[in-house]
C-alpha cells in the first residue's frame, strides 16, 4: 500500500485535529516555525497518539520561506527512498504550487490542500458517499479541461489514481456507473464524451 505523507505547514494551518491520519498508511511531519512556541493540546495528544509515524520539526531560522524550504528538502529526501509514496502538503501558501508541478513532472506524486479533510483520499474513500466521491471525480475531470479520458480503462485509471489506489475496481466501476448513469458520461463503442458543466 502505498504511503501517505502529510507534511503541515504550521504556520499557515493550525488544524483543530489530526484524527483523520490516523491510518497506518499516514505518516505526519508538522513543520513548526521558529517563532511559533506553543502547539495546542489536542494537537501534541493527536501526535503523540501516532507514535513513530508522526513527528515535529521545529525550524531554528527565519525568513521568507524558511519553513518552505525545509518542506521541499524533506518531500527530496522521502521521495529518494520511497519513490512510490504520496505527499500531501497542507498549506494556504500557494507559493507551494510551482514546486507540486516539478514533483508531478518527475512522476513524484504531490498535492496542496489547505485542510486535511481536503486531501482526497480522506474526503472520497473514507465517504460512503456516493455523491461526495462523484464531486470529486467531475473536479478532477474539470482540472483536465480538454485532455479528459477517451477510453474506459484510462478513465478507470484516472479514478485510481485520483483515490491514491485505495478503491477497488469493483468501486471504480461502480462510480464510471454512476457517471453514466447521471448524464456525465457516456460511453459509445468504448469511446467516452462528457457532459460536465
Amino acid at each position: 500500500m502505498k504511503t501517505n505523507y502529510v507534511l503541515i505547514d504550521f504556520e499557515s494551518v493550525q488544524p483543530s485535529s489530526l484524527d483523520l491520519l490516523n491510518h497506518n498508511n499516514f505518516k505526519l511531519f508538522v513543520f513548526v516555525g521558529a517563532n511559533q512556541v506553543k502547539l495546542p493540546f489536542e494537537i501534541a495528544d493527536c501526535i503523540q497518539r501516532l507514535g513513530e509515524r508522526a513527528k515535529y520539526i521545529k525550524i531554528s531560522g527565519t525568513g521568507p520561506n524558511a519553513l518552505d524550504f525545509h518542506i521541499a528538502y524533506y518531500i527530496g529526501r522521502i521521495a529518494a527512498v520511497d519513490p512510490a509514496a504520496y505527499f500531501h502538503i497542507i498549506s494556504k501558501d500557494a507559493g507551494f504550487d510551482p514546486l507540486i508541478t516539478h514533483l508531478r513532472a518527475n512522476k513524484i506524486f504531490a498535492s496542496r490542500v489547505s485542510a486535511i479533510s481536503d486531501i482526497p483520499l480522506l474526503k472520497g474513500s473514507n465517504s460512503k458517499n456516493i455523491s461526495e466521491r462523484i464531486e470529486l471525480i467531475l473536479d478532477k475531470l474539470r482540472q483536465n479541461k480538454k485532455a479528459k479520458p477517451s477510453k474506459i480503462e484510462t478513465l478507470s485509471s484516472t479514478i485510481g489514481s485520483l483515490f491514491q489506489k485505495q478503491l477497488s475496481e469493483k468501486e471504480i466501476a461502480g462510480l464510471i456507473k454512476e457517471l453514466t448513469t447521471r448524464g456525465h458520461v457516456i460511453i459509445s463503442n468504448k469511446k467516452i464524451s462528457y457532459c460536465i458543466d
